[in-house]
């Protein structure tokens, strides 16, 4: 019987359960990118992904998620529009009031951002966990529940609270680059589909074994 990959466009992947999404075939904003099969789990609304979970995002700044990456119930991702002032006596938007006030609009225009947020591939975000602006979030990291990540998280790191904090890295720095140079989340979905095991339980050796011919580390 031959082995049959997961669908990347189907918007609801698990039957009976209308709380997971699938975000590549559910997003149309262009200011956020996804890769396939990242998913976000929640049972109010899924669906409302991109103006419930995706806060103050008028551009330019992107959001960017990788591959494979699993978002909890009630994560957030903060975008730069967020930002206020900060070099006079009041931080208060007057501008956005309207009125004669809207006259000053200028004010609120080119405030300091800190560029995209992106996330790698494979990452796990745990429940309400919020993502400030600008932040890189590394391959295969995992964020802790009710976490604030507020600066960067490197490749396979473990994060945890507020503020986030490294805790640890899930592997030694060698070892997370042989990670990196397999790229499993790039392989060919039929070969992921005949190494999901090896993926998901087996070593560092089994994978680099698996890895495509021309993949991988050299």
């Amino acid at each position: 019987m031959p082995l049959v990959p997961a669908d990347p466009t189907v918007l609801h992947p698990m039957p009976g359960q209308p709380r997971v999404v699938q975000l590549k075939p559910l997003v149309t904003s262009p200011l956020i990118e996804v890769g396939e099969f990242s998913y976000y789990d929640d049972p109010d609304d899924a669906t409302g992904f991109e103006t419930r979970n995706v806060l103050y995002h008028y551009g330019p700044e992107k959001l960017v998620i990788g591959k494979f990456c699993a978002i909890g119930t009630g994560v957030r991702f903060i975008m730069n529009g967020a930002n206020h002032r900060m070099d006079g006596p009041s931080t208060f938007p007057f501008p956005t009031m309207g009125g004669s006030w809207a006259d000053h609009f200028d004010l609120l225009t080119g405030l300091p951002g800190r560029g995209d947020t992106a996330v790698g591939n494979d990452v796990w975000f745990g429940y309400r966990t919020t993502v400030m602006p600008g932040v890189r979030i590394g391959h295969g990291a995992i964020i802790g529940s009710g976490s604030v990540v507020v600066s960067d998280v490197p490749d396979y790191g473990i994060v945890g609270g507020n503020p986030a904090k490294l805790i640890r890295t899930r592997y030694a720095d060698e070892d997370v680059a042989r990670l990196l140079a397999v790229a499993w989340w790039d392989w060919p979905a039929e070969h992921i589909t005949e190494h999901v095991r090896t993926i998901m339980s087996g070593s560092i050796d089994e994978l680099e074994a698996a890895t495509p011919a021309g993949r991988g580390s050299r």
